[in-house]
């Protein structure tokens, strides 16, 4: 397949997520020199949610976004609502102590509720709906999804989740594709861009001073950390980094460890009355495979399908017939209706899978790396990481004890060798 460059601007993509906004809040760009006791680089969950949870702390924090609130992957994302992170917190069993593992468990479903009552509290309109399935291709993950099951019904406060026999799953996803399924209530899915414009609003509202427009271009370490942008520059007591697979070169030692993966969403025309020939009920849906599809419909009744994702950071030549063919193995019945948004962007990829959350000095903090699971995580990140700026870093600690390699290859070959060593994990797929 044929493969391009993505092409950005610094204004929101033309996806349809950001076809929904009206009169979308824009701040003004940095042309001053200005003093915070907090400066936050990244305008998308991970940034906005460390903000939020700061001014609520009472910090002075200044908020550097390099184009739009929401402009990266946080807006541009499936809007699956999902607890728990990329790697399964077991996944950790000898990195850090078994009691860290319960308390990484806790932090995945924390996230949830963190978006649930942040969205009730500040009144966000982001079409937030309750509901997700992830569905079986193959009779292994039949059998994963019963292990899940039967370590949830084991807590003390279970999730409503329900394993669906294939006949029961095709009542609500009308494809012949799937085998089972696993049903949680506890999950669900909205317009991301909504709801990150939204706690944007909130955290200004709190007192953060939001700047767009504003790439950070240089950061001088320090006592008092310095960052520079066009026109302007921030100095704070402290800095925080969240510009994942943005980031570029601006910080190295992050941009090293963090390889940007292209995804790709297409959406079609409102279905109407034909919705229900796809779906019975609004689930957010995902497959078990790496490269995995995910679908859902939107509050207008438009299938959401997403996936492609690939490690060269590349963009197939027609990335709409690419994700067209892909929907109609899924939904043959679609194939006389149109597709009226298409939109792509980079996710930021760890090796280990593992979010990548700590400190580069003592008084320089960053996020990255949620590895294509990021909505619900990027919540509970920025509380852990305002935490640690007031004094309380235990939670902060676990994440920052896990180590994290450099991807090989350098800035060159990283992710053509990343690509080569992902085809394994596409023929485990096959299997």
């Amino acid at each position: 397949m044929i493969m391009k460059a993505l092409a950005e601007s610094g204004e929101h993509t033309d996806s349809y997520y950001a076809s929904t906004l009206q009169n979308p809040p824009q701040y003004p760009s940095l042309q001053e020199k200005t003093d915070a006791d907090v400066c936050v680089i990244g305008g998308g969950f991970s940034g906005v949610s460390t903000a939020l949870n700061l001014a609520e702390k009472g910090y002075r924090v200044v908020l550097l976004e390099a184009a739009r609130i929401g402009w990266g992957a946080s807006g541009r994302n499936g809007g699956q609502v999902i607890g728990g992170f990329s790697m399964d917190a077991e996944a950790l069993a000898g990195r850090v102590s078994a009691d860290e593992i319960r308390q990484v468990q806790a932090m995945g479903e924390e996230a949830v509720d963190i978006i649930r009552d942040r969205v009730a509290r500040h009144e966000i309109d982001c079409d937030l709906t309750w509901g997700y399935c992830d569905v079986a291709l193959k009779p292994r993950h039949l059998q994963a999804f019963r292990y899940r099951y039967e370590k949830n019904q084991a807590l003390d406060k279970p999730h409503a989740m329900r394993l669906l026999e294939r006949d029961e799953l095709q009542g609500l996803i009308r494809s012949p594709r799937y085998l089972g399924g696993l049903l949680d209530e506890n999950y669900g899915h909205l317009n991301p861009l909504k709801l990150c414009i939204g706690e944007a609003q909130a955290a200004a509202a709190a007192g953060v001073r939001i700047f767009e427009q504003s790439r950070a271009e240089s950061i001088t370490y320090g006592q008092r950390p310095r960052v520079r942008t066009a026109a302007g520059e921030v100095q704070a007591d402290f800095l925080v980094i969240c510009g994942d697979a943005y980031l570029g070169d601006t910080v190295p030692e992050l941009s090293s460890r963090n390889l940007p993966a292209a995804s790709f969403v297409i959406a079609t025309e409102p279905l109407g009355e034909r919705a229900q020939t796809v779906m019975t009920r609004n689930l957010a849906v995902c497959d078990q495979r790496w490269a995995l599809d995910y679908f859902r419909l939107s509050a207008d009744g438009r299938l959401l399908f997403g996936g492609a994702c690939n490690y060269t950071g590349l963009a197939p030549a027609d990335i709409t017939a690419a994700m067209q063919t892909a929907m109609l193995r899924v939904f043959p019945q679609l194939s006389d209706v149109n597709i009226d948004f298409t939109w792509g962007g980079q996710i930021g990829i760890s090796m280990n899978r593992v979010p990548q959350v700590g400190r580069l000095d003592n008084n320089v903090y960053f996020a990255q790396g949620y590895s294509g699971h990021g909505v619900a995580p990027t919540h509970v990140m920025g509380k852990i990481i305002a935490e640690a700026i007031a004094g309380q870093a235990e939670r902060l600690d676990i994440f920052a004890a896990i180590s994290h390699r450099p991807f090989p290859g350098g800035k060159l070959l990283r992710q053509p060798i990343y690509a080569l060593g992902m085809m394994y994990y596409r023929l485990l797929d096959a299997l």
